[in-house]
């Protein structure tokens, strides 16, 4: 299985292309997608478009796996960011990729064991990991391998949530939401 790692930028979005084997990893390809913030939106989105589409031909991924949404203190930020990853998506679900995203702290604490760690000790982590060399490459580029690789190989926690069967909980009947507003000292008609 192919997996590519997305840590979605409105300027500079890291990628990471890993192939999941028996025995481990294979790091394909991992790096940045750098949009000038000189361009408007509607270029930068074109611009990452057209070179992740060039590496998904070459790789063909069988999932994407990206960074999930956080609550940025700027709203127009956070409106830019969803451009970006929307444009990921599509890009990527036109080709049949299946889709999952992974909270930050989940993605450090699967990686470190440790979900408050630094982008530096994650980056550090992953690259003992993976048998990388460390080198002067970007955190996004580390972040979208990170990713990658917490998808392939998912925290304890959320393997064991998805073999817990769900179960329907029975809706409140009206007689005990009476009882129940009873209870709570409402006198009703």
């Amino acid at each position: 299985m192919v997996i590519l790692g997305i840590d979605p930028g409105s300027i500079t979005t890291g990628y990471a292309f890993l192939e999941k084997t028996g025995r481990g990893f294979n790091v394909l390809e991992y790096g940045t997608f750098h949009a000038p913030s000189s361009r408007n939106l509607e270029d930068r989105l074109v611009h990452i478009v057209t070179e992740l589409e060039s590496l998904l031909d070459i790789y063909r991924p069988d999932a994407l796996a990206m960074e999930g949404v956080f609550f940025a203190k700027n709203a127009k930020s956070a409106l830019v960011l969803g451009h970006i990853r929307g444009a990921v998506l599509v890009a990527c679900r036109k080709r049949g990729m299946s889709f999952s995203e992974y909270p930050p702290k989940v993605v450090k604490q699967s990686v470190t064991g440790d979900g408050a760690a630094s982008k530096e000790q994650v980056a550090s982590m992953v690259f003992a990991q993976l048998g990388i060399e460390k080198g002067n490459l970007p955190l996004d580029a580390s972040d979208a391998l990170a990713i990658a690789w917490t998808h392939g190989n998912p925290p304890p926690l959320s393997q064991a949530l998805k073999k817990v069967p769900r179960t329907r909980k029975k809706k409140a009947t009206v007689n005990q939401w009476k009882d129940l507003i009873k209870k709570m000292g409402v006198e009703l008609e």
